[in-house]
């Protein structure tokens, strides 16, 4: 289900493992299963985070000081705003879908076309981009010194003080604090192979065997490789309209082989997150699973196969602080 996301540092390792192709489930092969759990405990400096999420919810990052990388991106729902386009500065229009928040920390790039390496260097995406926050770094730090409180929070935890490379790096270890851990699939994988219905375990088999796991697996079930959209049947040509937006990863290399390919986006907490695709164009997951079933693994999934895998999709909901999604 290559919704056209790589995970990074030691987690990059993972690889694909192979696919299972016997009966249903009744417990994980934990050695071999292509989807890991994420691990339960970090390590952050709690104060970073903190200042972080008081810069997440800060409208003046903004440049008319309307919104703020929150308003895009609602921890309430799912790390998304639920939109098909986000609506930015003087209810400008994104050319993208925007994608969870939530665990973009496990991904290996940033962003639908991966132009950003780094949670810190995708923060002057939105912020500069003249649809989203429509700034700039002067008037940003301008507008944050006029805050006592934001400098002696920067003075305090930064040597630098208040700098673009600061407040990147706050944002940037408070976005790390948004990952979703001991979903019902995770606890599965730990071994409590009862969490699960029959349903959950079957979809979770055709999700293997119909090959989905070759581009959505690891520990954020995607998120660690780039995919062209449409390998088995052209969806731009069916869908129509086609835009610069679409052409994902052709617009950051120029490379004609990279027209149309995106970042394969993690499947956790996808249930919460629609509508799906860069284009927003899905909108129920049972709609996106169809749709890559047509064109990214060329096969017309059955009525049943799309509900056994929306099914298992759903387990893949996990915790925030302890509290479900």
């Amino acid at each position: 289900m290559a919704m056209a996301f790589s995970l990074g540092g030691d987690l990059a390792n993972l690889g694909t493992l192979p696919l299972a192709t016997r009966a249903p489930l009744s417990g994980p092969d934990l050695v071999n299963e292509p989807i890991k759990p994420i691990p339960t405990e970090q390590k952050l400096d709690a104060r970073k985070v903190e200042l972080g999420r008081q810069l997440f919810h800060e409208r003046r990052l903004s440049q008319d000081n309307t919104i703020s990388c929150a308003t895009c991106h609602e921890l309430d729902k799912g790390g998304t705003d639920r939109l098909p386009r986000s609506a930015g500065i003087h209810r400008g229009e994104t050319p993208v879908n925007s994608p969870t928040v939530f665990n973009a920390a496990l991904n290996f790039r940033q962003l639908w076309d991966g132009r950003a390496a780094t949670l810190e260097e995708q923060v002057d995406s939105p912020l500069l981009s003249p649809l989203e926050m429509g700034t700039t770094w002067e008037a940003v730090l301008g507008k944050l010194r006029a805050a006592p409180e934001y400098v002696a929070a920067f003075a305090k935890l930064y040597p630098e003080g208040l700098q673009p490379p600061s407040v990147r790096d706050a944002l940037a270890q408070f976005e790390r604090s948004l990952v979703t851990p001991n979903s019902r699939f995770d606890q599965y994988l730990r071994g409590d192979a009862a969490v699960l219905t029959a349903d959950e375990r079957e979809g979770y088999r055709k999700f293997k065997v119909y090959g989905c796991t070759s581009c959505h697996q690891g520990v954020n079930v995607g998120g660690n490789m780039f995919e062209i959209l449409g390998g088995m049947a052209d969806y731009f040509a069916e869908r129509g309209n086609v835009t610069v937006a679409d052409y994902g990863r052709f617009n950051v290399t120029g490379q004609e082989e990279d027209r149309f390919v995106f970042k394969v986006p993690g499947l956790r907490n996808v249930a919460l997150t629609a509508p799906y695709f860069h284009d927003g164009s899905a909108a129920r997951l049972e709609d996106a699973v169809a749709a890559m079933g047509k064109y990214q693994l060329g096969r017309r999934l059955s009525p049943d196969d799309v509900d056994q895998i929306v099914a298992f999709l759903c387990t893949l909901t996990g915790e925030y602080r302890g509290k479900p999604l």
